[in-house]
């Protein structure tokens, strides 16, 4: 058995504060949970950065540990040549700290050999774990909708990876299917809350809740900020400098006759009122022009070019100082 360095696990100095260990282990978190993670040791390194944020995030813990790896540094551990690290008899006095694991990941997750003969896995620590009480950890975990779920609301099914204690008491991943109902208006960002659906409680007390972070699935024709909507609406060149009256899909299915103002320009911004997301206050639909060239491809295109040169000179680099065409 190898003496653990979980402050190397968390990526942190030893002087860390408890924001900087409770930051490092919610970004490594996002890297190796097994619901999201395609790394192959996913599930250990889950483990090790579960182990190190209940004794880093526990300043009786971290107290203990520091002492035990000062001890462990100047050589101050049980064990012959090629037995590996025991933890020295006596380590831990002077100290008090819950054994077993806290409140959290590590709760259910498969604990190290090291973890287990320093703190102990609470069961065998009897009276300790059962008197132990507290409310189950809360998850997170990303689920991806259409722009049309957004604007109307749905119900979908999705399918998480879940650690669950099997009948020998042993904890292990499953798959859960759980049926979410999408309120109108949700937006990039926002979270849906599933109550009860996070880790269970401890000693009797209610499990934590499943928050699902909304991201908005890509569109062929739209893209959402916030609870705005942006679509590109290509115009032709006379559209633009003529100005006219052209027909847009909006992302709720219907269409509307929009106004191209004279002598737009590519990248004029049109607002359609309240046709974002729905919300207090709604979103709108914002129309970007882009100006579509047609191609001078044949002969009387080519001759409608030149025309177009000769009656209305054009030199759109005057701005550049650049003297000439």
């Amino acid at each position: 058995m190898e003496f653990k360095d979980y402050y190397k696990a968390l990526g942190i100095e030893r002087t860390a504060s408890e924001d900087e260990v409770r930051k490092a282990y919610r970004k490594l978190a996002r890297k190796y949970h097994p619901d999201v993670s395609k790394e192959a040791d996913a599930q250990v390194r889950m483990r090790d950065i579960n182990e190190a944020k209940d004794v880093l995030g526990d300043k009786e813990k971290r107290a203990a540990y520091d002492a035990l790896a000062d001890r462990v540094a100047r050589g101050g551990h049980a064990g012959g040549a090629g037995d590996g690290f025991q933890p020295p008899p006596g380590w831990d006095e002077g100290f008090e700290f819950h054994r077993g694991p806290g409140q959290g990941p590590a709760d259910h997750a498969d604990f190290s050999e090291f973890f287990s003969s320093v703190f102990g896995k609470g069961e065998q620590r009897g009276s300790a774990r059962r008197s132990y009480r507290a409310r189950g950890e809360d998850h997170h975990a990303a689920i991806e909708i259409s722009i049309e779920d957004a604007l109307k609301g749905a119900e979908r099914e999705i399918v998480l990876r879940a650690m669950e204690t099997d009948a020998q008491g042993q904890p292990a991943f499953v798959n859960r299917t759980l049926s979410v109902k999408i309120p109108p208006g949700v937006h990039p960002g926002q979270f849906i809350r599933l109550t009860g659906h996070g880790m269970p409680g401890q000693g009797g007390e209610a499990a934590g809740d499943l928050y699902l972070e909304v991201r908005i699935a890509l569109h062929k024709l739209y893209r959402v900020e916030g609870s705005d909507i942006y679509l590109t609406l290509p115009v032709t060149p006379t559209e633009a400098a003529l100005g006219a009256q052209v027909q847009v899909p909006t992302p709720a299915g219907s269409v509307v006759e929009v106004t191209v103002p004279p002598n737009a320009r590519s990248g004029l911004k049109l607002r359609l009122k309240d046709r974002g997301l729905p919300g207090k206050p709604p979103g709108h639909l914002y129309l970007l022009l882009d100006i579509a060239l047609p191609p001078a491809d044949t002969e009387a295109a080519r001759k409608a070019y030149e025309q177009l040169a000769q009656a209305a000179p054009f030199n759109p680099r005057r701005h550049l100082g650049v003297e000439g065409a």
